[in-house]
C-alpha cells in the first residue's frame, strides 16, 4: 500500500481536512453525553423546565453543526478517494499498454481487466473509509474512555478492559482474513477468464452442443470462489458479534456497578447515563472500525495484486537507435537471418532457423498449415516479439536498433482478428493517419473494397459499436485493411486478413494493393494458394521450419508441402490462375 500512497500527493489538502472535520464531529458527539447528564441532574430531577429547554436547544445545535461538519468531511474524503483511483487507474492502464505481447499472454486479459477495475475500486473504497474513520473512531474510543475517567475512575476501568479485549479480537481476525481475501481475488480471476472465454466463443460452444459441459465447469469454478468468499465472510463476520457481545457485557457490568454507586451516593443518575452513552458510542465506533478493518484487509490484498502488475517491467526495449528508416538503405525491405523464436523459455520453438529477404516494392506470400509459424514470422517484423536468436532487419537495420514508434510507422499489420473500436467509421479509419482527409479515407476504402459498405451504413459518421459487432466479419476485415491503407505504410503485412472475403472480392483487393502508387512492400499471409500465387515470392512453412521459397510454379515443381496444400484445395488441376 505504501507504494500507492503517492497517488494522493495531489490531494494532500483533502487528506488533511477530511479527518480533521471528522475529529471536529467527534468532539461534538463526545459533548452530547455531558449535556444529557446536565439535563437529567439539573433539569429533570429538579423540575427546572428552562434547564431542559436550554439543554435541548444545545443538543439541536450540536446535531446541526455535526451534520454540516460530517458532510464536509465526506466531501473531502470522496474527492481524495476518487482522485486517487483516477490517477492509479490511468497509470496502471498506461503501464499495461507498455507490456509486450508475451507479458500480456502470460497474465491473461481477464486478470489484467480485474486489476484495472475491481481491485482499483476496492482500493478507492479503502481510501475513502480510511480518511473518514482512521482518526474519528480511535479518537471517540479514546475520548470516551478519558471522559469516563473524568466522571469515575472505577467505572472507567471497564472501558479499558473492553478496548483491550476488542483489540485482541480484531488482531486475530485480521491475521486470518487477509490470506483468505487474497485467495478469493485470485479465484475471481479464474471466473472472469472462464466467462470471457465462453462469451467470446459462444457460437463455437453451441456448434458443438457443449453448453452443459461449460455450465458445469463454470459452476465448479464459481462454487470455489463462493466457498472462499464465504470463509472470508465468516471470519470477518465475527467482528460485529464479538464487538456486540464484549461491549454489551461491559454495559451490563457498567449499569450494575453504576446502580450500586448511585445508591451509595458516589454517582448521580445523570453520570451513569453519561457513562452508558459513552459505552454506546464506543460500541458504534468499534463496529465502524471493524468494517474499516475488513475494507482495509480487502484493500491490502488488492494493493498487492496491483503492485504485482507495476512490478512487471517490459522485457522488450523500446529501441535506442535510429528514429527513421531511410528509403535508400540497401535493396531489401525485410530480411531474416537465421531467425528462431520461442514464446516462453520453457516452450518449443515456434519458428526455427528462418532466412529470407524481401526486395523493396515486391510482394511476398507466406503459406503453410495451421500452427506452421506464419503469424510468428509476421509478428517479428514490427517487433511484437523479439527473436530468440538470429536477426530481423527492416530497411537494412536490426529492428532492435530502431525506435519502436519509427518501426511501426514504417511497418503496418492487419491482424488475423479484425478489431474495430466504438465510435464512428471515420474515427476507426483515422487510427492509421489522424490527419487524413475524408477524401483520403474514402480512397483507402475504395482500395479495400469497402466504399459500398460505408455508404450503406450512412457514411463516415456511421456508428461503430464496440468490437464492430454491427458489421459482418468480411466488412470488419475490409475496414481494418482500409485503416492501414490510409496510413500508406512502406511495409504492409496482411495476416490472413481476407479469410472472410469471397473469391472475387479477394481478387479485387489484391489487384488494388498491387496497383498502389507508393509501391509498398507487401507480405500476404494466407491459407489459400490462390491468394499468394501471383506474389513475387512465396515462403512455405511447415512446423516452424522453412519448407520452400520461390515463385508459384517453381514451388509446385519442387516443394512437396506447397504441392500438397495446392492439391488439397484444387485437386489434380494443373493450375488455377489468380
Amino acid at each position: 500500500m505504501k507504494r500507492l500512497i503517492h497517488y494522493l500527493d495531489n490531494y494532500k489538502k483533502e487528506c488533511v481536512l477530511a479527518p480533521l472535520f471528522k475529529m471536529l464531529e467527534a468532539i461534538f458527539e463526545l459533548t452530547v453525553p455531558l449535556v444529557i447528564a446536565y439535563m437529567i441532574d439539573n433539569g429533570i430531577r429538579q423540575g427546572k423546565s428552562e434547564v431542559i429547554v436550554r439543554s435541548f436547544g444545545i443538543l439541536v445545535v450540536l446535531a446541526a453543526v455535526g451534520l454540516c461538519v460530517s458532510c464536509t468531511a465526506q466531501f473531502f474524503a470522496a474527492k481524495a478517494a476518487t482522485g486517487f483511483s483516477k490517477e492509479l487507474r490511468h497509470d496502471l492502464f498506461k503501464h499495461i499498454l507498455s507490456f509486450d505481447f508475451s507479458q500480456i499472454d502470460q497474465y491473461g486479459t481477464s486478470a489484467l481487466i480485474t486489476r484495472q477495475t475491481a481491485d482499483v475500486n476496492i482500493l478507492q473504497n479503502g481510501v475513502n473509509m480510511f480518511l473518514r474513520l482512521f482518526l474519528r473512531s480511535p479518537f471517540i474510543v479514546a475520548g470516551a474512555m478519558i471522559m469516563a475517567f473524568t466522571i469515575d475512575v472505577k467505572s472507567a476501568m471497564i472501558f479499558v478492559l473492553v478496548i483491550v479485549a476488542l483489540s485482541i479480537a480484531v488482531t486475530l481476525i485480521m491475521r486470518s482474513n487477509i490470506p483468505l481475501l487474497k485467495s478469493a481475488q485470485k479465484k475471481l480471476d479464474e471466473v472472469l477468464c472462464l466467462v470471457r472465454e465462453n462469451l467470446s466463443g459462444a457460437r463455437v460452444i453451441r456448434a458443438f452442443t457443449l453448453e452443459d459441459e461449460q455450465t458445469g465447469e463454470f459452476e465448479d469454478t464459481n462454487e470455489g470462489l463462493t466457498a472462499l468468499q464465504l470463509r472470508a465472510g465468516k471470519v470477518s463476520g465475527l467482528l460485529n458479534p464479538l464487538t456486540y457481545v464484549i461491549v454489551n457485557l461491559a454495559i451490563v457490568l457498567l449499569i450494575y456497578t453504576g446502580n450500586i454507586q448511585v445508591e451509595s451516593g458516589t454517582l448521580t443518575t445523570g453520570q451513569v447515563v453519561a457513562l452508558y452513552n459513552y459505552m454506546s458510542q464506543i460500541l458504534l465506533e468499534l463496529i465502524k472500525f471493524a468494517n474499516l478493518i475488513v475494507t482495509l484487509n480487502r484493500s491490502f490484498a488488492s494493493a498487492i495484486r496491483v503492485n504485482e502488475i507495476f512490478d512487471v517491467r517490459p522485457t522488450m526495449s523500446q529501441g535506442e537507435g535510429t528514429s527513421s528508416i531511410p528509403d535508400d538503405n540497401g535493396n531489401s525491405a525485410v530480411e531474416f537471418k537465421d531467425v528462431s523464436l520461442k514464446y516462453h523459455e520453457s516452450s518449443d520453438e515456434a519458428i526455427s532457423n528462418i532466412s529470407f529477404a524481401i526486395p523493396k516494392g515486391s510482394t511476398l506470400g507466406i503459406i503453410g498449415g495451421t500452427g506452421s509459424g506464419k503469424t510468428s514470422v509476421a509478428s517479428l517484423i514490427p517487433r511484437f516479439y523479439d527473436a530468440t536468436s538470429g536477426t530481423v532487419l527492416v530497411g537494412g537495420i536490426d529492428v532492435r536498433d530502431i525506435e519502436v514508434t519509427a518501426l511501426r510507422d514504417h511497418v503496418s499489420v492487419v491482424m488475423q482478428k479484425s478489431v474495430l473500436f466504438e465510435g464512428t467509421i471515420r474515427d476507426n479509419l483515422k487510427w492509421g493517419n489522424e490527419n487524413a482527409t475524408d477524401e483520403e479515407l474514402l480512397e483507402a476504402a475504395d482500395l479495400a473494397v469497402c466504399r459500398k459498405v460505408i455508404e450503406e451504413k450512412g457514411g463516415l459518421d456511421a456508428k461503430v459499436e464496440a468490437g464492430g459487432k454491427n458489421f459482418s466479419g468480411g466488412q470488419r476485415q475490409r475496414l481494418s485493411i482500409a485503416r492501414v491503407l490510409a496510413k500508406k505504410p512502406k511495409v504492409l503485412i496482411l495476416d490472413d486478413s481476407a479469410s472472410a472475403l469471397d473469391y472475387m472480392t479477394d481478387k479485387k483487393l489484391r489487384a488494388n494493393i498491387a496497383s498502389l502508387s507508393y509501391d509498398p512492400t507487401v507480405i500476404i499471409i494466407a491459407q489459400r494458394t490462390i491468394s499468394v500465387s501471383d506474389c513475387d515470392n512465396i515462403l512455405v512453412l511447415d512446423d516452424g521450419e522453412m519448407a520452400g521459397f520461390g515463385k508459384h510454379r517453381e514451388l509446385l515443381a519442387t516443394c512437396d508441402v506447397y504441392k500438397e496444400i495446392y492439391s488439397s484445395q484444387y485437386g489434380d488441376e494443373e493450375e488455377v490462375t489468380a
